[in-house]
């Protein structure tokens, strides 16, 4: 972990400040966008709480545990030996319901009596960030149910429950909305990243009236972790270019998912081979370790097989197995491209001039506030030839857009500080809009 930065004269703790302080999320999974806003709250918690005990429940304890210093519990049953990818071994109806009636109902009872024991004694259980409020890739009883779970026994041992500057959005099952609505419920305070995740949540019915407004937590990671925001003579302009596995914006499987993966592939396979064939050099860059890995691979073998790059220094494939790879990559990058969305994220916090390939409303929502709107594509309708116009105008104007980046940062930083304040501390007292108020963010539709 990155060494603390020291507190800008943060107020004295008040008597009813929480002393075991719990989190809840999909962590240790080699997610960098997960785990870098776990790192960041973590980072804001010891901080403000330097003697406060704290635990984490996710997906892969042990990863957690080695990589934030933390003691880490299994959010269920089936993470407990740490999180796979592997898929199911397909079996008869009649021997899924056997399994169902005699493994997984008894390991399921036997879980909620061990997440009581876990929690038993904290004072809050913080859901920190990230799009969790979803059930992309999921269904209504995998991630959806598993968070009312939690918030269930949350309730039950009487420990607060905090949803802090969390995403929200697809829901397609309305199973799911009523887990999402029940667990939201149940929460003592709420904060989201943007309007349209508010907007969101208040088009499934849930009154939001007083809930708060906050810039994702990524932007408050330790400053200590990011090079100061200044120009680097290169000889050739570096473009940092994101990769994932694509199937679709509600993360599905099947024939049609596969599809919208293949024509993703083949737009960024003529993506790359143009930027070889304008001199630029290219750092391939991940978000998702295991599923990312999977496409990046595939990309270098392509073009391998096609004879480029003709110089091998021009395509730069970096290991990344923290998030402090994943900015120092950035941070070797004059331009972001990326279907990523704290690759993004990220990329703004070191300055640099980003082009998303949005597949949520999330990444017009940030692209919009940094004024970056401009340069925000549907992957779903992706044009290379706009996109690579986009390339040469922020090649342009990078110098620029510099300043104005490191001050909209900045001021991100600012509100989620008051959000601390008002989490850990108790204040500030007022209204908590603090993302309108304090980075003039522009409206989004519903």
């Amino acid at each position: 972990m990155t060494p603390a930065d020291p507190a800008p004269n943060i107020p004295p703790l008040p008597p009813s400040t929480p002393r075991r302080i719990a989190f809840y999320g999909l962590f240790g999974q080699q997610n960098w966008g997960n785990e870098c806003t776990l790192q960041a709250i973590l980072y804001n918690v010891r901080r403000y709480l330097p003697t406060a005990e704290l635990r984490c429940f996710c997906t892969d304890p042990y990863d957690t545990s080695r990589r934030h210093n933390l003691p880490a519990f299994p959010i269920a049953t089936q993470y407990a030996k740490g999180y796979s990818t592997a898929p199911p071994v397909p079996t008869s109806r009649f021997l899924r319901l056997l399994r169902i009636l005699f493994l997984r109902i008894p390991q399921e009872l036997s879980s909620w009596v061990r997440a009581v024991q876990a929690l038993r004694g904290f004072d809050m259980l913080i859901v920190p960030g990230t799009g969790l409020l979803t059930d992309y890739s999921s269904n209504p009883m995998g991630f959806p149910y598993r968070l009312l779970k939690w918030a269930l026994v949350a309730r039950f041992c009487r420990c607060r429950l905090l949803f802090v500057s969390i995403g929200a959005g697809p829901m397609r099952h309305p199973l799911t909305r009523w887990f999402i609505r029940a667990a939201l419920s149940l929460a003592e305070y709420r904060s989201y990243r943007d309007t349209y995740s508010k907007h969101f949540v208040e088009a499934i019915d849930f009154a939001t009236g007083h809930d708060c407004l906050y810039p994702d937590l990524a932007f408050s990671l330790p400053p200590s972790l990011f090079p100061p925001c200044d120009a680097h003579a290169r000889p050739k302009t570096v473009i940092g270019l994101g990769v994932k596995e694509y199937h679709g914006k509600l993360g599905l499987s099947g024939p049609a998912a596969e599809a919208s993966n293949q024509e993703f592939l083949a737009k960024l396979e003529r993506l790359v081979t143009w930027l070889l064939e304008h001199d630029y050099r290219i750092r391939l860059l991940i978000g998702d370790t295991l599923y990312d890995n999977v496409v990046r691979e595939h990309l270098t073998k392509v073009l391998s097989m096609r004879g480029l790059p003709k110089n091998g220094s021009d395509l730069i494939s970096a290991s990344i197995s923290s998030v402090e790879d994943v900015v120092s990559e950035l941070a070797a990058s004059d331009i972001v491209v990326s279907p990523r969305y704290h690759n993004i994220v990220l990329a703004l916090m070191l300055c640099k001039p980003a082009i998303s390939l949005s597949y949520h409303q999330k990444f017009e929502s940030l692209m919009t506030r940094v004024g970056l709107e401009a340069y925000c594509h549907d992957i779903d309708n992706l044009n290379i030839d706009i996109l690579t116009e986009n390339i040469r105008q922020l090649e342009k104007g990078r110098d620029s857009l510099r300043e104005v980046l490191r001050r909209k940062c900045e001021k991100y930083r600012g509100a989620l500080e008051e959000q601390y304040a008002r989490v850990f501390n108790g204040g500030p007292s007022g209204g908590c809009d603090g993302e309108r108020k304090t980075v003039n963010v522009r409206n989004e539709p519903r």
